[in-house]
């Protein structure tokens, strides 16, 4: 099956996302999820055009959290894979109830998650930019648990599902999200 490009991607998700820190996030998780695949041997394209849809249905669904993924898989069906759709749905577990079975689905819940809490990090930095942001920094705030409160840790911790050690984790995150900082903002 041939995937959706990039540009039609980032088409779809301007059509149905206002919010430019959504979008944002959504390029995050993105630049996470091509950077695991990578270090997987994965299909680096497929991965990160999961990543950058897998908020595609977010302002839809704000006041419906059961349907949040699952409306995206309905608007992505036939464009991406059925491994694609499932991670997509699977994100949101907690609200929807599709459980996560496969690598993608552990890495893009826990990739997407991480994005927000390396984001929360370089804000408390006084240039609030990625760049200084040191891998010990995301650690340390990842056991504290009143920091960036709604991120989810046991979501980012599920990494070790899909055999990342977290520091290694992480450590790839953020070096990702590095590579697109004047992207995002940071």
């Amino acid at each position: 099956m041939t995937i959706i490009s990039r540009d039609k991607a980032l088409e779809l998700l301007e059509e149905n996302l206002g919010n430019r820190n959504l979008i944002r996030h959504c390029l995050a998780a993105e630049a996470v999820m091509r950077a695991l695949a990578e270090d997987r041997g994965e299909d680096a394209d497929l991965w990160g055009i999961t990543g950058l849809l897998h908020d595609l249905d977010y302002e839809k669904t704000v006041d419906d959290h059961k349907n949040h993924g699952l409306v995206s898989a309905g608007m992505l069906e036939g464009l991406l894979p059925q491994e694609s759709i499932t991670a997509i749905e699977s994100h949101n577990y907690e609200n929807n109830g599709v459980e996560r079975v496969s690598d993608i689905d552990y890495l893009l819940a826990a990739g997407e998650s991480i994005t927000g809490l390396i984001v929360a990090v370089a804000l408390v930095y006084p240039d609030k930019i990625l760049q200084p942001v040191k891998l010990k920094s995301v650690l340390k705030r990842m056991n504290m648990s009143a920091f960036a409160r709604s991120v989810p840790r046991e979501t980012i911790r599920d990494c070790s599902k899909a055999g990342y050690e977290l520091d290694e984790f992480v450590r790839l995150s953020l070096e990702a999200m590095k590579g697109i900082a004047s992207e995002i903002g940071l």
